[in-house]
């Protein structure tokens, strides 16, 4: 998720863009692939392949899809060894932003980050020079369509969640990374759909921004995001509703 809780009304229609396009299908298929080599092919011993197959599944990849690229990371079929590389910079307005990538080859990354920051008026940093911003959080999205606020708060304080948040439309819950699996559990067995739900990097405060400076953050994030080794954007903006209509059109 990118940006304050606004973001991901947008981030959800580029989602559908994206699947078209195969572009998620390929990024999510080098996380299970890296999510295997690192902890092994069971999903059940390796949380965070588990959390990318169901990113899969939610987006309906193939079960061939899935296993074959679960074998490349195991070694038993030749693939890509990907690096995982994280990458930090400012967005206008002294937005901070947090990236993480995949890569065959960090040079063209880097090189490509930084033409991306430098041509929407920002630029990118050293490594530490945001990350201490943002706390590694489980973060999960709710409609308030699909339960009560009585009902999911009861729910996800006994599964151990930290925060349940109301941001309009949708509920916001953030647990610790040890216990987003039991709150994640506790809302699949009781049939509560989800919107978003990932180990996250949730900003400790948030920028305000409006008018060029809004649009200038937005195009920046959207072509970061568009990056074929980029996996996730973080960044600590505001922006009004306005703002976000304006830009989705």
């Amino acid at each position: 998720m990118s940006g304050h809780s606004k973001w991901h009304s947008i981030k959800h229609k580029k989602a559908a863009q994206d699947a078209k396009r195969g572009k998620m299908f390929t990024k999510i298929i080098k996380e299970i692939s890296v999510s295997a080599r690192m902890k092994g092919g069971d999903p059940d011993k390796n949380p965070r392949l588990r959390q990318a197959i169901d990113h899969a599944k939610s987006v309906n990849m193939p079960a061939d899809n899935i296993d074959r690229a679960i074998k490349k990371g195991t070694g038993e079929l030749e693939g890509i060894n990907y690096e995982e590389i994280t990458y930090e910079g400012y967005a206008p307005g002294g937005v901070a932003v947090f990236i993480e990538t995949l890569t065959d080859n960090k040079n063209r990354t880097v090189s490509e980050l930084r033409h991306i920051f430098s041509k929407h008026g920002g630029n990118i940093g050293e490594s530490g020079c945001v990350s201490w911003m943002f706390d590694r959080k489980g973060y999960i999205v709710v409609a308030k369509s699909e339960v009560s606020e009585d009902h999911l708060m009861n729910l996800i304080l006994e599964a151990g969640a930290e925060d349940m948040r109301d941001d309009g439309s949708n509920w916001e819950i953030i647990t610790s990374p040890k216990d987003y699996d039991s709150v994640n559990k506790s809302l699949k067995e009781n049939k509560i759909e989800m919107d978003t739900s990932s180990i996250s990097y949730i900003p400790q405060n948030y920028v305000k921004l409006e008018g060029k400076k809004a649009q200038q953050c937005l195009n920046l994030i959207e072509e970061l995001e568009d990056h074929d080794d980029v996996q996730n954007v973080w960044a600590n903006f505001d922006i009004d509703e306005k703002e976000i209509e304006e830009y989705s059109q």
